[in-house]
């Protein structure tokens, strides 16, 4: 079976569900901006698996290397020797796996052990992960951004003229990756939007992306992933430390969810799955 095809049939049995799949956050790094340090130790990330997927995760989501504002980019064999045997411990849970990185080595190795997505913060910077993606049959969601992390002036810090319409800009900007994926031989179903709340949108922008999801979600023509949990943007309601943004974060899911978005990825699974299932047996009557 391609690993698009496990990842699809993953996708139309939550939105069965719930309306939407819930991916789960492990962040194996010792600087990731909510979690950074808790899941870096083996046993502590293969705990952190099995604890998001106990709460009722979609799909478990690994990265080795953070992409909080200025932090430095990791080399491709540290980021393997962080995530792969947490890729291969959720596989062997049955888990529907992706690996969050913009390196294709990376993805190439933990594809091979298990994960059949690509969660790809770079809006495909390198040709050479597309190519990756497609050798491997695999599912690829690519996130709007510009520049790197490293050069991303702070949490929710752009110019306010950095876009006349940020719904356009970032869908069109969104199409040319897409197109660049499908180049090198990703299938068109297999890819994933996500519009990048956060990176390189100030509050204001961000807010605007989340508020117009019907809108992107028509504009793309592709499945919609929001990640907004626990982001500075949502300090928009109250300046809060990111562990204590639990309120907003799913209030945000649950608008993603409600404007067609297929995909929402969060650090508070059980919460966030707790809030999506009452609100889908509230509309069942």
């Amino acid at each position: 079976m391609y690993r698009f095809e496990a990842f699809q049939r993953m996708l139309d049995r939550a939105r069965s569900m719930r309306g939407v799949a819930l991916m789960g956050i492990c962040n194996v790094t010792p600087d990731s901006f909510s979690d950074g340090g808790r899941y870096l130790a083996p046993d502590a990330a293969r705990a952190r698996v099995d604890e998001i997927l106990a709460e009722g995760a979609d799909i478990v989501d690994v990265g080795g290397e953070s992409t909080r504002p200025g932090a430095v980019s990791v080399p491709a064999d540290e980021q393997i020797q962080r995530v792969l045997d947490v890729v291969r411990h959720a596989a062997s849970r049955g888990a529907c796996v992706s690996i969050d990185t913009a390196s294709a080595a990376v993805a190439a190795a933990c594809l091979e052990v298990g994960a059949c997505a690509v969660n790809d913060v770079s809006c495909l910077r390198d040709p050479a992960l597309g190519e990756v993606v497609a050798s491997s049959g695999a599912a690829i969601v690519l996130m709007h951004t510009r520049g790197t992390p490293e050069q991303m002036q702070g949490f929710s810090r752009y110019p306010e003229s950095g876009y006349r319409d940020v719904v356009a800009e970032v869908c069109a900007e969104w199409g040319a990756a897409a197109a660049r994926a499908r180049s090198v031989g990703v299938r068109s179903e297999a890819i994933v939007m996500d519009p990048g709340l956060g990176f390189a949108k100030n509050v204001r922008q961000s807010l605007e992306l989340l508020t117009r999801i019907a809108d992107v979600v028509q504009t793309v023509g592709a499945p919609v992933a929001i990640g907004a949990s626990r982001k500075s943007f949502l300090m928009a309601v109250e300046s809060a430390a990111p562990s204590d943004r639990l309120g907003a974060s799913i209030a945000a899911a649950l608008h993603a969810a409600r404007l067609g978005a297929c995909i929402v990825r969060v650090h508070d699974v059980r919460p966030t799955r707790q809030a999506l299932d009452l609100t889908a047996l509230l509309r069942r009557g």
